[in-house]
């Protein structure tokens, strides 16, 4: 599959068809960027000062109770815990970690369904809040045509702090909305799939919204829509034969996110569980 494949729609060649897949919960069983949160504590990008600072941010996270005034004061504190962060060192966690702890968390589920789309035509866009470094590999792991996830600005080969642009609720439609028009998807003909409420902008904009495992406010929501529910729960190894090989996504946004939250949790539980041998 290549950026120029002239596939149409019901006939029409300046039209394509996309399905846009958010991540963790939906395509993973579990948070992308916890599954790297062994390493990048191994790394010493995560110390227990910084999670123990951390403690009230990350636990509402977890909850998944967080409004939006909550969450802009988890993206601010995210944003001061990676400032001098190398980027070299987290795409070299994310890559040699990769194969090992994120391909078995793969819902068996969501792989046939991306295959289902691929074999239709539909390009496949996964957009999600954690950032290029986690996002980007997946994405070619399972062969995804383009991603869009969260930006930081990067000088001197470090992050800044500055997030330039945060891939969540109305942002995430802002960025699908533009890559559409670039690409002349028709988004009444679109799909998506997600897990959370936060992802009902993304849901509303779409002719084809599915709900993947909802978080209790979405499943109400989708119950009054009469928006089809799907229940993933076999996670997978992906065979090797189906990560296809295609251009790198060309539109990545990039940084660690809000994501980084549940890596932080995993040290505390770690941290926990060490203070009480």
């Amino acid at each position: 599959m290549t950026n120029a494949d002239p596939r149409a729609i019901e006939g029409s060649p300046d039209h394509l068809t996309a399905v846009f897949f958010d991540l963790d919960k939906t395509i993973l069983a579990r948070s992308s960027t916890l599954a790297f949160s062994r390493s990048f504590y191994k790394g010493g990008l995560i110390n227990r000062r910084a999670v123990v600072r951390s403690a009230y941010a990350q636990f509402v996270y977890l909850l998944g109770g967080a409004n939006h005034d909550q969450m802009e004061k988890v993206r601010s504190h995210l944003s001061r815990l990676v400032t001098n962060w190398d980027v070299s060192i987290v795409k070299d966690i994310v890559a040699e970690a990769l194969h090992n702890v994120v391909v078995p968390l793969v819902y068996a589920e969501a792989v046939t369904l991306i295959n289902e789309h691929r074999s239709a035509g539909r390009d496949i866009v996964i957009v999600s809040s954690s950032g290029q470094e986690v996002v980007e590999p997946i994405g070619r792991m399972l062969g995804a045509d383009l991603v869009i996830a969260t930006r930081m600005a990067v000088a001197e080969g470090r992050y800044t702090g500055e997030i330039t642009f945060y891939s969540y609720g109305d942002n995430k439609v802002s960025a699908v909305k533009e890559l559409s028009r670039s690409r002349n998807y028709d988004l009444s003909r679109c799909y998506a799939y997600s897990d959370s409420i936060t992802d009902l902008p993304l849901l509303e904009a779409v002719g084809h919204p599915y709900v993947v495992n909802p978080d209790r406010a979405l499943r109400r929501t989708a119950a009054q829509r009469g928006w089809p529910v799907l229940r993933f729960s076999r996670p997978v190894v992906v065979p090797k034969r189906s990560r296809l090989g295609i251009n790198r996504p060309v539109l990545t946004a990039a940084a660690l996110g809000a994501g980084v939250a549940m890596a932080l949790l995993w040290v505390i539980r770690r941290g926990a569980s060490r203070d009480q041998r």
